[in-house]
Order: structure tokens, then C-alpha cells, then sequence
């Protein structure tokens, strides 16, 4: 990753990987696309390579982010769906004119065009939030158990209780201060 900005937080869900680019939401909220060239990068590492983007188009991209985290937001706690992130979503979707294609090796790839490849990579993007909020795909929409997180992810674990979007941050972090503070009730059951 480019020094001076934090690292991405990667999974296997495009969608709630993209709205992983902005962490700590409800704490010191940390923006992992803060320029147009970071999300080049962030589009890179997940398969949608760009050449550039500009201002405009990271605007667009964040808006698409929080339209995604506020439906999946909504389909996590069994509500109804906010109508304008349906909108922004829907017609990231339209716009993108991206094409699934075949590799030798059997993979899928995404092939963009090269007049509007952020919009096309978008609409990949949007393509997939519609995916996991309809319910096409096979686990379910959760919020993440930590109070300064509450990101939305796709949970697909067997028992489908996963309580952390991501156990190498917020799930160490929560059993780390749970750790600490039994040890402060009961300082002497370290010894």
C-alpha cells in the first residue's frame, strides 16, 4: 500500500469490502480512499483496474459507498430499504457497462472500458450490493458488534453468527478490552 495512507481492509464481498473504506464510523472514523488515486489503488487490489480517476468520480464512489452501507445497513436490522440508496445504487448499476469474460484458467474477470472505467467498476460494485441485499447469495447481511465500528458485512459462516466484520481488528480489539477489564476487577487472576 502507498505510505502515508492506511492499509485496506480486504474480504471476500466486493461490496462490503468497499464500504470497508471508511472504518470506525461511529468512533475516529478513518477514510481509506481519501484521494482519487486511492481508489485507483482500492480498484486495483480488487480486480477493477482503472488508468485514472478524478475528483468527481471518487465523489461518485463514496456516495455509492454510503448508499451501499445504508441498505445493507437496513437489510441487516430487517428494515425497510432507504429509497435513495436504492436509487444511487440502482443507477451505479445502469451506468456501468463492465463485462464479465472467461480467463484461460477458468477465473472470471471484469473487463472495463476504457472511456469510463471508475463508472464501469462501480456498477460491478452495485451490481454486487444488489446481489447480497436481495438475498441471491448464499449467507446473510450482519452489523458488526463493535460500538465504534458497526460496519455492515456479509456474514457466511456456517452458523451465519459471525459478531465482527473483521476478527483481526474489531474482534481482537473487543476481546482485548473485555480481557482488560476483567483483569482491573480482578487484578490478581493474571498471577
Amino acid at each position: 500500500m502507498r505510505a502515508g495512507f492506511p492499509d485496506f481492509r480486504l474480504g471476500n464481498v466486493l461490496a462490503t469490502s468497499f464500504t470497508g473504506t471508511l472504518t470506525e464510523r461511529r468512533g475516529n472514523a478513518v477514510e481509506r480512499i481519501p484521494t482519487p488515486q486511492r481508489l485507483v489503488d482500492w480498484l486495483v487490489v480488487n480486480g477493477l483496474a482503472v488508468d485514472s480517476c478524478t475528483t468527481a468520480q471518487l465523489e461518485l464512489a463514496r456516495e455509492l459507498r454510503e448508499s451501499i452501507h445504508a441498505a445493507a445497513t437496513a437489510a441487516a436490522i430487517q428494515d425497510a430499504l432507504p429509497a435513495s440508496a436504492v436509487q444511487i445504487i440502482n443507477d451505479c448499476s445502469i451506468q456501468g457497462r463492465a463485462a464479465a469474460i472467461l480467463t484461460p484458467e477458468g477465473n472470471r474477470r471484469w473487463r472495463l472500458s476504457s472511456a469510463s472505467g471508475v463508472e464501469d467498476a462501480l456498477g460491478v460494485i452495485a451490481a454486487d450490493a444488489i446481489s447480497i441485499i436481495a438475498g441471491e447469495r448464499d449467507g446473510k447481511l450482519a452489523l458488526c458488534a463493535s460500538p465504534t465500528c458497526q460496519a455492515a458485512f456479509f456474514d457466511t459462516s456456517q452458523s451465519r453468527t459471525r459478531r465482527w466484520c473483521e476478527m483481526n481488528t474489531c474482534g481482537n480489539r473487543q476481546k482485548k478490552a473485555r480481557f482488560n477489564a476483567n483483569q482491573s476487577k480482578n487484578p490478581n487472576s493474571a498471577k
